[in-house]
């Protein structure tokens, strides 16, 4: 076997990896949705937290950074996971801020606004290093 014909190979079971990693990130993503559909039936949060998806808001954007081209070249795959992976976790946020009441919502905006100065933050940073 050449290693041309290894190197093939172990692209496309990287890429097949790349795919399976996808859907089961994807499958994680929609799983808060029983969470908001409750929040939404009984307008109101309840006693669930907001945090989680805070959370995971500031790992999908840290790791939608890490896997544009620019930054890491050949990991797309990463990129396109996590950018979905943030609009599902903006429109949880974005529920619970609308149905939370208002100390939790101060509380959930600052942190949203917490999380996106972070990333500009460290974007700017990174983007000056190139």
């Amino acid at each position: 076997m050449s290693e041309v014909d290894l190197f093939s190979t172990y692209s496309v079971f990287s890429y097949a990896a790349g795919i399976a990693g996808n859907l089961f990130a994807f499958v994680l993503f929609v799983s808060p949705i029983p969470t908001f559909r409750r929040i939404i039936r009984s307008q109101s949060t309840e006693q669930f937290s907001g945090l989680p998806y805070i959370y995971a808001l500031l790992n999908c954007l840290i790791c939608f950074w890490y896997g544009l081209p620019i930054v890491s070249p050949g990991v797309i795959l990463v990129a396109t996971v996590n950018s979905v992976g943030a609009i599902f976790q903006l429109i949880y946020i974005t529920i619970f801020i609308t149905y939370a009441e208002k100390p939790k919502k101060l509380k959930m905006l600052g942190l949203l606004l917490a999380v996106f100065g972070r990333i500009c933050s460290h974007c700017f940073y990174q983007h000056r290093s190139f």
